[in-house]
């Protein structure tokens, strides 16, 4: 009985546990699939939570590199409308020019129009006068011949008399009126040309002399320079060619000779010398070598910044080291390399208002008076040494002839020519260029009255402005107003065949008719 209780106990105890059991496990099921739920529910938040973000990132990212490339479209359009705007200006100032020119062009088709109508009725007037003065010289002969008493040939001689003097009248009218023409049509442009490149045109000129001063640390020196008995003054003297001047001059000693290469030679190894302190006839010589060595060189280099200078590449050695040495040549005081390359400079300046290679021209200038560094090797004038030598090295057959030309020995063969002699002229001519001796300038001068007053009817002639004017006062009852202007006319002629000078020469004919009384 107990032991079938027991069995039933255990039994129904056992069914409860297996239900407490299966109740407790389903709980605990539900409940991890709750919490199952719950972690996933969390996880698909946090997954939409990230993904909002990221879709916020990406918008901002999106939105930032939309912004980025539109300023660099914005940015590149600008820098595009920029590029518009100027060539939309280039092409106004093109259009502007281009209207400019046509209306010049019309202007000068009509003035030269102008111009051959007016000389076809001056033709036509001439051939009137003409006429109408042949029927007057008939008509007056013979009135002379039937009035009055005069022969045939007095009549003659009178009528040539005053033919003559009509003709006189109607050249000096037609000299007038040519020069007003030509100076209107020429000198303006000329003038602007010229103008132009001498203002933008400043190239330092050196005015060199025939001495040169060394500074002595003290009179002690002088006598180490002169040595026992003069031997080291002679030896200096011997192997520079240059005169040693030892003079009163407190510490200074002058050096004096009209080659200013051996002169710069021999300054230079005086002064290396008294700063060595060691003088003596074996030392001077063996300086003296030595520094015409760094002269050589030091020519060399001259000649190459020269070249650069005026932008003149490729030039053969030679005639780089004979450009070198125009900067110890003269010429009236100025120095030739200065001058070479101030006329190079306007050269070229000439050359790019007129058309011409800007570069050829300024070659041109820098070589046009190359042959003064050897004009007292060779025969001939610096001209035609300087084209000899310009085709010995190289250079081209327009460049020859052009500094062949430069002093019109030769035929001008080309506008380079043309532009030479203006730019030597220009460089030689201007105030403080060139140095002339008192001698040379005097004789100028004098020789300037002496051919004004050669003229009949001449007063007194002046030349003034350091011979670059003459003026000429004429007398009013021997000459006329016409009579003046065919004197200026002739006294140009005359001066130009006469004389050499440089730049040109103004000539100012003065006819003043004075009446003076008193009131007493």
């Amino acid at each position: 009985m107990n032991i079938g209780l027991s069995i039933i106990l255990f039994l129904f105890l056992g069914t409860g546990f297996v239900f407490f059991g299966f109740a407790l496990r389903k709980f605990l099921y539900e409940k991890k699939i709750d919490s199952a739920k719950f972690t996933a529910k969390q996880i698909i938040e946090l997954a939409q939570k990230e993904a909002e973000n990221r879709k916020r990132e990406i918008d901002l990212e999106a939105k930032d590199t939309l912004y980025k490339l539109r300023q660099d479209f914005d940015k590149e359009n600008k820098d595009k409308r920029e590029e518009l705007t100027v060539l939309e200006r280039r092409l106004e100032q093109k259009e502007s020019n281009i209207d400019r020119r046509l209306e010049l062009l019309e202007r000068k088709e009509k003035d030269l129009e102008a111009r051959s109508e007016n000389a076809r009725r001056y033709e036509e007037n001439l051939k009137h006068k003409d006429k109408e003065l042949s029927a007057l010289l008939l008509e007056e002969k013979d009135r002379l011949q039937k009035i009055s008493s005069l022969s045939q040939e007095e009549a003659k001689n009178l009528l040539l008399m005053r033919v003559e003097q009509e003709l006189t009248n109607e050249k000096a009218v037609l000299i007038k009126k040519m020069d007003e023409e030509i100076k209107q049509s020429a000198e303006k442009r000329a003038q602007e040309v010229v103008t132009s490149a001498i203002q933008r045109c400043a190239v330092e000129h050196t005015v060199e002399s025939t001495v040169s001063v060394v500074n002595l640390p003290s009179d002690e020196m002088k006598g180490r320079i002169i040595g026992r008995e003069g031997r080291n003054i002679r030896a200096l003297e011997m192997a520079t060619g240059i005169d040693v001047i030892i003079d009163d001059t407190p510490e200074a000693v002058t050096l004096s000779g009209f080659d200013p290469v051996r002169r710069e030679i021999a300054r230079i190894a005086l002064e290396s010398l008294i700063s060595d302190g060691r003088i003596h006839p074996g030392r001077i010589e063996e300086v003296v070598e030595k520094v015409k060595r760094q002269m050589e060189e030091k020519i060399r280099e001259e000649g190459e910044r020269a070249a650069f200078d005026v932008d003149a590449h490729n030039l053969h050695p030679e005639l780089v080291k004979l450009l070198g040495r125009l900067k110890y040549r003269t010429s009236y005081g100025q120095n030739a390399l200065q001058h070479s390359k101030e006329a190079s400079f306007l050269m070229g300046l000439m050359a790019t208002e007129i058309g011409l290679d800007f570069k050829l021209a300024r070659r041109i200038g820098l070589l046009h008076d190359i042959g003064k560094a050897l004009t007292q090797q060779a025969e001939g004038t610096h001209a035609k040494i300087g084209a000899s030598l310009i085709r010995k090295y190289g250079e081209s057959q327009e460049v020859a002839d052009a500094v062949e030309a430069h002093h019109e020995e030769a035929e001008i063969k080309s506008p380079y020519a043309v532009l030479a002699i203006a730019a030597d002229a220009i460089s030689a001519s201007r105030p403080g260029a060139r140095r002339e001796t008192l001698e040379i300038y005097v004789k100028r001068l004098e020789k300037l009255e002496s051919i004004a007053t050669l003229f009949k009817g001449v007063d007194k002639a002046y030349a003034i402005q350091a011979g670059r004017e003459v003026r000429v006062i004429v007398q009013p009852d021997k000459l006329s107003d016409n009579d003046a202007v065919n004197l200026a006319h002739d006294l140009r002629k005359k001066i130009e065949e006469e004389m050499e000078y440089p730049g040109q020469v103004k000539i100012t004919v003065i006819r003043e008719m004075r009446a003076i009384d008193y009131a007493k």
